[in-house]
């Protein structure tokens, strides 16, 4: 017997502490896993360094590489929430048309994003060596090369895609081909755009053991 639950009594886990509304382009915090909108969390970071919901402190110089889009999160509210994405489509686009903007605005893919940042912060050149560190073991699962060390510390703000290239470097001597590799953690296909600080969080249960994730070719879209 199906039992209906009122929306109401799920709203406080579908809505933005900092704008009160429904989640848009969901947006989680890596350290405490608190979920906000994009644009309500982005600007919020920009002049804060702490989470606004528990008060953790993300990172002391650049809080903002320690967030990432929560997909999962956002077709929940969008499945829990009748008309929303269509309602937020159609913002959108009354926000191109109104700005005389071509095309409906597109977010820019994470992991492009965090590239330009960091080369627009290419004069400290520390490479992130002072970030927090990912013990790591990339295995083969395939036909694909094995990697001759696949024992890795890196960044925690690395994200999957960042992975991908490097994969893609040593696999095929192309790091073009980068959209040929898929990585799994625990049979879970990662998306590119998540740190493996919030892989390690979310996705990898066991302590004092080094982050493990498979690597394979791409399978066919059928």
């Amino acid at each position: 017997m199906e039992k209906k639950v009122k929306l109401k009594t799920v709203n406080p886990h579908i809505c933005c502490t900092l704008c009160k509304g429904y989640l848009v382009e969901a947006t989680t915090i890596t350290e405490c896993l608190h979920t906000f909108c994009k644009s309500c969390i982005v600007g919020y970071l920009k002049k804060e360094k702490n989470c606004p919901k528990c008060d953790i402190l993300i990172h002391q110089s650049h809080p903002l590489n320690y967030i990432s889009h929560d997909r999962t999160m956002q077709d929940i509210v969008y499945k829990l929430v009748p008309n929303l994405q269509e309602k937020e489509k159609k913002r959108r686009q009354e926000f191109a048309s109104k700005h005389g903007l071509s095309e409906e605005v597109k977010e820019e893919p994470p992991c492009q994003s965090n590239e330009k940042e960091k080369e627009d912060e290419g004069a400290d050149k520390d490479y992130h060596r002072n970030d927090e560190q990912v013990n790591l073991c990339l295995e083969c699962k395939g036909n694909l090369k094995h990697l001759k060390k696949k024992y890795l510390r890196i960044s925690s703000q690395a994200t999957i895609c960042h992975l991908k290239k490097f994969l893609a470097l040593k696999v095929f001597n192309d790091i073009s081909k980068y959209g040929d590799v898929e990585i799994l953690c625990n049979d879970e296909l990662l998306g590119k755009s998540h740190t493996l600080k919030f892989v390690a969080v979310t996705r990898w249960r066991v302590k004092d053991v080094p982050l493990t994730l498979h690597y394979r070719k791409k399978t066919i879209d059928l």
